[in-house]
């Protein structure tokens, strides 16, 4: 993990105590009884419902929302669980302008869609808030499964799995069970320790045990895993991070986003963490988003994203560029970095501008330098630690059908598959599809 060096620009405490309170607050507080009726109105409960089509777990949304309309929202977060276990994380930081209300017809019709994200998190919410579990395990099979990685699609497959009445087994190689939920996304879209709070609600379902600090290579083996265990899901993610290839990248405070995130979602008082007043972070999808928000949050005075290529290929949503804007960070496309300048430390960075044509990305010999006292690196991540024996397609393990990958017994499921959207909810799918695969494997 990189560690931020204390330098004249960077440091704790830049704002009052109220501020941190109010920069950090829920970014979307949830629904009272009231707006979610108003908003659940607004449906038009289509029979042939795009929005179902584009949800990657297929959540019936025309029936939750009539369940919510009609004054019945545990019945609606009933609907979801059923088809996504982890709806309430989900809800809070699914693309939904991307996906279920993109292809909404008021969206379509009007420009405005049913608020589909914030209805979920009201049904999910209620039921969750009143300590009920939808869910009973069915009768004891006997069989034992081991899921190595706790989050999301580890999480999916384990409740899953444990609802069929096997016995699972999570290991994670963190300190608590989440993965992405609990250390990846921006402290403002799931505050109030939700996420920890969804993880203790889903093991509810029973017959889950989980182990921390433990992973391939760490305490475990996937010859031990496969000899000891029925089946095997590895649900481990993408721990590395691409390097930017540029010279001086090895100066002090240039860090990896996600480990700044982590560090921002694990502290419990935020005047503590050291920020700079020049932040530059590079890449052009959600994690760079997080990253850029939340520095500028925390104090840094300048925040700028600079992206390789153009505005429409940015994996971020437009909704969360345009968040950003709303802080004050700058985005720059079709720029990439040549050098890292400085003295022990980063000073400043170098970059060239691109041009995107049908012979790939281009650097021109124009450059710019943009000053710098902290850069952070969000420009993907990678498949890190795969077992031996598996089938790597690209950076990533080769599945067929519902996450069976290339060793008998054993399935991939999350990011660390290939094949998916690196998304919370395609994990989600994935680990509960596996799951299903798996039970029909051992039940016949």
């Amino acid at each position: 993990m990189s560690t931020i060096e204390r330098t004249p620009g960077i440091a704790p405490g830049r704002l009052g105590p109220h501020d941190y309170a109010a920069n950090f607050a829920d970014i979307a507080p949830r629904f009272d009884a009231h707006e979610a009726r108003v908003a659940a109105d607004r449906c038009y409960f289509c029979h042939d419902a795009p929005c179902m089509t584009a949800c990657p777990t297929a959540i019936d949304i025309p029936l939750f929302i009539r369940q919510i309309a009609t004054g019945t929202p545990e019945a609606a977060a009933r609907t979801i669980f059923s088809q996504n276990i982890l709806g309430g994380i989900c809800a809070r930081v699914c693309p939904t302008e991307q996906l279920c209300e993109e292809v909404c017809v008021r969206e379509v019709a009007e420009g405005k869609p049913v608020e589909i994200g914030r209805l979920q998190r009201f049904a999910t919410d209620s039921l969750m808030a009143a300590g009920v579990h939808p869910f009973t395990r069915a009768k004891a099979t006997g069989k034992r499964i081991a899921v190595v990685g706790a989050g999301p699609a580890g999480l999916a497959a384990a409740h899953r799995l444990a609802m069929k009445g096997h016995d699972v087994v999570i290991h994670d190689a963190r300190p608590k069970a989440g993965g992405l939920n609990e250390y990846g996304i921006a402290s403002y879209k799931a505050p109030d320790d939700f996420a920890q709070a969804e993880v203790d609600w889903l093991l509810k379902i029973g017959g889950i045990t989980v182990t921390t600090g433990r992973a391939l290579g760490q305490g475990l083996t996937l010859d031990e895993l496969r000899r000891d265990f029925d089946a095997v899901v590895l649900a481990i993610g993408l721990g590395g991070v691409n390097a930017l290839r540029a010279a001086g990248e090895g100066l002090a405070n240039v860090l990896d986003a996600v480990d700044f995130i982590a560090g921002l979602r694990q502290s419990g008082d935020k005047a503590t963490l050291p920020i700079g007043r020049d932040v530059v972070v590079i890449g052009g999808g959600m994690t760079a988003v997080d990253a850029a928000v939340q520095s500028k949050l925390l104090g840094a005075e300048t925040v700028t994203i600079v992206y390789r290529r153009g505005q429409e290929k940015m994996s971020a949503s437009r909704d969360e560029q345009d968040h950003a804007a709303s802080v004050g960070v700058r985005i720059i496309h079709n720029a990439a970095p040549v050098r890292v300048i400085g003295n022990g430390a980063v000073a400043e960075v170098e970059f060239a501008y691109t041009e995107d044509g049908p012979a790939g990305l281009v650097l021109k010999p124009e450059t710019f330098r943009l000053k710098a006292d902290q850069v952070m690196k969000a420009i993907g991540q990678t498949l890190a630690g795969a077992p031996g024996g598996l089938v790597i397609d690209g950076a990533k393990i080769a599945v067929t059908g519902a996450g069976r990958t290339s060793l008998p017994g054993v399935w991939a499921a999350g990011d660390c598959a290939a094949g998916g959207d690196d998304l919370t909810v395609t994990a989600v799918a994935e680990g509960r599809d596996a799951a299903e695969d798996i039970h029909a494997s051992l039940i016949g």
